[in-house]
């Protein structure tokens, strides 16, 4: 069992929640991790890099000039690849990067990633984030009171709050999600994740479930 100190916005410690890691993912599996967040990073690439080939090229399909009797190499058409401005042999092509793990494996390695986060010690407890209007300024002076300023962080809250989303979107280095869209690669790349009391009995109440 994990006890975890509870702040509230202004830094100031108002409780402590207590979680076993192990409820939420009985084993980690680093290689599960890894090839999950290879699968995010793989499905995030553009795969539109494209080079011309031979036909695309600007040019006459016309041979230079006769092939004997005029003491210089044999010589096809200027847009063979062997001639600069040519097209390429093996010419790039756009093509789609993605693919998809099993469910159950995408699932199993979200909930070892939030549980590992809690056994390093990187998860940061939020009493309650209500916000009546978006202000970037309160969010920024929230994560600064919490000694996280200047820290690549993921904010995991209850529910989608258009408030709180438009208030930490601009600021450097913090991704804003419900905890019930959380994944693997959100939760292992930023240093910490910041949870609020009402995500982290999301959690608990899924891992029991």
């Amino acid at each position: 069992m994990t006890t975890l100190p509870v702040y509230d916005l202004s830094g100031n410690k108002v409780g402590d929640y207590e979680i076993d890691p192990a409820s939420i993912a009985p084993k980690i599996s680093k290689q599960l991790l890894h090839d999950v967040v290879v699968m995010y990073l793989a499905n995030q690439r553009q795969g539109s890099n494209k080079t011309k080939t031979r036909g695309e090229v600007a040019g006459s399909t016309k041979k230079l000039y006769k092939q004997k009797g005029t003491g210089n190499a044999r010589a096809g058409a200027r847009r063979t690849p062997v001639r600069r401005g040519g097209g390429h042999a093996n010419a790039r092509q756009p093509r789609s990067y993605y693919y998809r793990l099993p469910r159950k494996a995408v699932q199993a390695a979200t909930r070892m990633a939030i549980a590992a986060k809690i056994s390093a010690g990187s998860v940061v407890v939020v009493d309650q984030l209500k916000m009546d209007a978006p202000k970037t300024k309160v969010l920024a002076g929230a994560f600064k009171a919490l000694g996280l300023e200047g820290q690549t962080k993921t904010l995991a809250v209850g529910s989608l709050d258009r408030n709180v989303y438009l208030s930490g979107r601009n600021i450097q280095g913090c991704t804003i999600s419900p905890v019930s869209d959380l994944n693997a690669l959100v939760v292992l790349r930023p240093r910490k994740l910041v949870v609020t009391r009402e995500a982290l009995d999301w959690l608990k109440t899924r891992a029991t479930a």
